[in-house]
């Protein structure tokens, strides 16, 4: 345990913790109305496989079907050291909400133009892992040139502030 861990503000953390992975995509694709957070059922080598950051989640969705949630699409690296019981890649994995939760997305998403999209995976402080879930509208693509417009626009005005300090 000597360089696992290290002391911040008298809590025990993981050296390089953080998201085992992001949808960076998502956040340029869709306009992201609303997030959530939903566990998610893994087998052991999954565990294993996402806490040395092995996992993908572009192109990844997540669907409701008979009543429950479930993400599809995120593929999640063999773990190295498990030999022969390891886990299918881009297996469908069971997203873990409460029935009140999926019933109100549901109606969400009967909606024109709504998806949900996973924006991360992580472990929470209790080392469980969770899934961040997005319910988000695509977007066109008149509304991602204005973004970029607005961001160069943001970044120029920035360089001429810096220029006359």
């Amino acid at each position: 345990m000597m360089g696992s861990m290290t002391k911040d503000k008298g809590k025990e953390t993981h050296l390089g913790s953080g998201p085992a992975a992001q949808n960076k995509k998502a956040w340029h694709e869709y306009e992201v109305v609303e997030t959530l957070e939903a566990g998610i059922s893994l087998l052991g080598t999954e565990v294993k496989s996402l806490r040395c950051k092995q996992c993908d989640l572009e192109g990844a969705y997540a669907r409701i079907q008979d009543g429950e949630c479930w993400l599809i699409g995120c593929k999640i690296a063999p773990y190295l050291q498990a030999g022969r019981s390891n886990h299918e890649p881009e297996r469908k994995r069971k997203l873990l909400l409460h029935r009140a939760q999926i019933r109100k997305l549901r109606s969400k998403l009967e909606q024109r133009g709504f998806t949900l999209v996973p924006l991360r995976v992580y472990f929470n402080e209790r080392g469980i892992a969770k899934v961040q879930l997005g319910l988000a509208q695509g977007k066109r693509k008149y509304d991602k040139r204005q973004k970029i417009q607005e961001r160069e626009q943001k970044r120029d005005m920035e360089r001429s502030r810096k220029k006359f300090r």
